[in-house]
């Protein structure tokens, strides 16, 4: 199995503070990660002043501001993503930033950034769909609160420029996403249906679900992670702990050498215990020679050194050609 391509999504759990953004980009490269993810977006440009806040944003910081107030103070300018891109050449780790506007798509597309990732929530525009689709770099969709129908007409859309290179991301928005909803089945249709590479933009609670969906087959995993789940935000109460995303990177690295190859076959590390576990045929009592072979004087037991029990009925009815003690190995 190839590797699997690991995003630790950042997001805004830096709380609009570069000392906070730095670290979670060296708590993503320690993890061992491939990439770290921001989010780019002008407020102005992404929510009407009578927008209301999700559910999970009222629980997590209150009903007193509105999103507009919440995500104003979440904003990075544009600048800061440059030295955060910088920032993570400096640790050996990929720059991600996802866009939620047609003008930071445009700017994040002057990084020169490799991989473009797609928000659920704008699954669903147009024409911020049609800019994507001229992304340079490959794409990354993110399918949360969809239909399979919506998905197949944004996968058109951004097929329309010619970009055919896709990763459709199964994945729940409920922050954090309760396993009855998770579904990760549907990832797997996702990938029957499109004929696309898949993966999981995960938010369920714990590191279970992606371990999980890389042993179905993703190719990708996103998760949510922060300094700590004390913290104030939005996200930080369904996102992992760095000890965590340690943990479930390393999960995932040994699931995918787990995986191995589709063929069957004696392994090197336990080509050594065949002796030892498997029969062979020997006397079961002593043995003359001229004695003819059979049940009353033959049984299997360890090692496995001798002639194989497969080969019973090639040895019974032969004769002896010397004697045997028991517990020998037989020969004929």
């Amino acid at each position: 199995m190839s590797r699997t391509l690991i995003i630790a999504e950042a997001g805004v759990n830096h709380n609009g503070r570069m000392d906070l953004a730095y670290r979670l980009i060296d708590v993503a490269a320690e993890a061992g990660a491939d990439y770290v993810k921001f989010q780019t977006w002008k407020s102005e440009n992404v929510i009407s002043k009578h927008a209301p806040k999700a559910e999970y944003q009222k629980e997590t910081t209150g009903e007193e501001e509105s999103m507009l107030e919440m995500e104003k103070k979440l904003e990075f300018p544009f600048e800061n993503f440059l030295l955060l891109k910088q920032y993570c050449e400096k640790r050996g780790i990929g720059f991600m930033s996802t866009p939620f506007d047609i003008e930071s798509a445009r700017f994040l597309f002057s990084l020169g950034i490799d991989i473009m990732k797609i928000p659920s929530g704008e699954i669903t525009n147009l024409p911020f769909l049609e800019v994507l689709a001229e992304s340079p770099c490959p794409l990354i969709l993110s399918t949360g609160m969809c239909e399979m129908s919506e998905i197949e007409d944004a996968v058109r859309i951004l097929r329309s420029k010619g970009n055919p290179e896709i990763t459709v991301l199964h994945c729940n928005t409920q922050y954090p996403t309760p396993m009855q909803d998770v579904n990760l089945r549907a990832m797997l249709t996702i990938r029957e249906q499109l004929r696309l590479p898949v993966g999981l933009s995960d938010h369920s609670l714990g590191i279970e679900v992606p371990i999980a969906a890389v042993a179905m087959g993703a190719e990708v995993i996103e998760k949510h992670f922060t300094l700590s789940r004390e913290m104030e935000g939005p996200d930080h109460k369904a996102s992992l702990e760095p000890s965590e995303m340690a943990r479930m990177v390393a999960a995932i690295r040994n699931v995918e050498m787990a995986l191995g190859d589709p063929q069957k076959h004696v392994t090197a590390s336990e080509q050594g215990n065949i002796e030892v576990a498997r029969k062979s045929i020997i006397a079961s009592r002593r043995i003359r020679k001229g004695e003819i072979f059979g049940p009353d004087n033959l049984t299997t037991k360890r090692p496995g050194t001798g002639l194989s029990p497969m080969r019973w009925y090639e040895v019974v009815g032969t004769v002896a050609k010397r004697d045997f003690e028991e517990d020998e190995l037989i020969e004929i």
